[in-house]
């Protein structure tokens, strides 16, 4: 076990060089995040494939980093075509709506793309008192807990969806809690957001409160949109859905005026970071996802509540998706014996008969728990670089989780442990 938890300590190098170096120094990591990244994920993938003569392990999580690239990089250039400009007044009241209507499309759109569509017009419509806490609440509401309801919403969902968890039994079984959890940050968030506004010079505050024309430009890449979503659902032949984002993708942006991008300031940087930081993410996080699939029923994770924090608290540093599965796994094991891998629909049938809130823990903790780091879900750290890119002052990854993930979610959720997963 010690030998195997040796191999961990890449992942965990890689994560603390995201949180540090652009601290300690923005301009070094700027010049060679590519070479930490990708050095690290090397290291480990030179390790299995030579070490552990396990090339199948390799090319799996490869297919999961092309997947999750292919929707993140089609919806970045999709939403990078299309230009909303809102109407009426940027006000506390009308911010609460905007992150509410959000918190539904993440349903409909899944997170990502509901985080590309929104994130540049919330950006422009509160540009004049932009701060800190309109990024991170953006995070946690739009690109995480509001899309807690359907399959489409977030990953782990649709896996779920795929062993056997019925399409709309997360919406009839979750909404109290998603009602919850969106409501308290909303109401939050009103208040922080009425302070800035009223500490903003009157002259500001007349041109946030200006009114302005509706703008929608770029419509025909809603027809590319709906392509991508549908796609998700494609498994089979093997890189159709992938091939059929990156189609998407490419007509989108040819057609797309130059016009509509310049008004966007549409550029590849953001998706490029992402793209190399999570290459590193997802090989270097291989021995740990390991190690909890070997280890997850020995680990003393027993109880609904018990698998809420531990899906949760993993799956703010790891994929969730496989967090997801494997805790899924480990739920079946404790009532129809261990080693049961997750395979047929009628294991998930019965445990949603029997244990049905077990797999509610898991969705939930999978889904929330994504809000904790930057990391934590794909379209987190997507947006931070779109606002970086706007030169929006954003919290460091530190400052994210100390300033706002600690003092705000993890009491959020311990609530929502209190009031439906501690028995």
């Amino acid at each position: 076990m010690f030998h195997e938890l040796i191999w961990v300590l890449p992942f965990i190098l890689l994560l603390g060089s995201i949180a540090i170096f652009p601290l300690v120094n923005k301009h070094w990591w700027e010049q060679n995040y590519p070479l930490v990244s990708l050095g690290l994920g090397l290291l480990v993938a030179l390790y299995i494939i030579f070490g552990l003569k396990n090339t199948g392990s390799l090319v799996h999580t490869g297919h999961e980093y092309l997947s999750f690239i292919a929707l993140i990089g089609s919806l970045f250039v999709v939403a990078g075509g299309i230009h909303i400009q809102v109407k009426g007044e940027a006000t506390p009241a009308v911010n609460c709506i905007f992150l509410f209507v959000g918190a539904v499309l993440s349903n409909l759109l899944g997170t990502t793309g509901a985080s590309m569509v929104l994130v540049r017009p919330w950006i422009r419509m509160n540009k004049y008192r932009l701060t800190a806490f309109h990024v991170v609440f953006f995070i946690f509401i739009v690109s995480n807990i509001g899309g807690v309801l359907t399959p489409i919403g977030d990953p782990p969902l649709f896996l779920g969806y795929l062993k056997g968890v019925p399409f709309f039994w997360v919406l009839e079984n979750v909404w109290p809690i998603w009602l919850i959890a969106v409501g308290v940050l909303l109401a939050l968030f009103f208040f922080l957001d009425s302070r800035n506004f009223k500490k903003a010079p009157k002259e500001i505050r007349l041109k946030e409160t200006a009114h302005e024309e509706w703008k929608f430009l770029g419509a025909h890449n809603v027809f590319f949109l709906l392509v991508i979503i549908g796609a998700v659902f494609i498994n089979h032949p093997l890189l159709l859905r992938e091939a059929m984002m990156g189609l998407a993708a490419l007509l989108s942006y040819k057609t797309t005026p130059k016009q509509v991008h310049e008004m966007n300031d549409f550029n590849f940087g953001p998706i490029k970071e992402v793209a190399v930081l999570f290459a590193g993410i997802f090989a270097t996080m291989i021995p740990a996802l390991k190690w909890l699939e070997q280890n997850a029923a020995q680990v003393g994770i027993h109880s609904p509540g018990q698998f809420f924090w531990a899906s949760g608290a993993l799956s703010s540093v790891l994929d969730n998706a496989p967090t997801y599965l494997n805790f899924l796994s480990a739920s079946i094991g404790l009532f129809a014996g261990p080693n049961l891998a997750v395979g047929e629909h009628a294991q998930v049938v019965g445990l949603l008969a029997g244990h049905a809130s077990y797999i509610k823990a898991i969705s939930v903790g999978s889904v929330f728990f994504g809000a904790v780091t930057y990391i934590g879900n794909g379209p987190n750290f997507l947006v931070k670089s779109i606002a970086d890119h706007f030169k929006v002052k954003t919290p460091s990854f530190f400052g994210y989780f100390f300033r706002y993930s600690l003092p705000i979610l993890i009491p959020l959720f311990a609530v929502i442990w209190l009031m439906f997963f501690r028995s």
